[in-house]
C-alpha cells in the first residue's frame, strides 16, 4: 500500500470534495480517500501493485477537476 497527497485545483466547495473522492473511490486498488477543498489536497491510499499516478490523475481530471504539480 503506498500513501500520497495531491493537490487538486479547482474545488470549491464540500460538494466539490465529495465528487473527487467518489471519483477516486470508484478506481481498483484506491483503498481510502480523504479530500479537503479547504486545502486543495487529496490523501489517497492505494494499491501500487493494481494502479499508478496516471490513473489517480486521470480520474481527478475526469470528475472536471485538474491535479495540480
Amino acid at each position: 500500500m503506498e500513501t500520497i497527497t495531491m493537490q487538486i485545483a479547482g474545488m470549491a466547495c464540500g460538494g466539490c470534495s465529495q465528487n473527487v473522492k467518489q471519483a477516486l473511490l470508484a478506481l481498483d486498488g484506491v483503498i481510502d480517500a480523504e479530500v479537503s477543498h479547504a486545502n486543495g489536497q487529496a490523501v489517497v491510499s492505494f494499491d501500487s501493485d493494481r494502479l499508478t499516478l496516471s490513473q489517480l490523475s486521470n480520474a481527478v481530471n475526469a470528475s472536471g477537476y485538474r491535479v495540480a504539480g
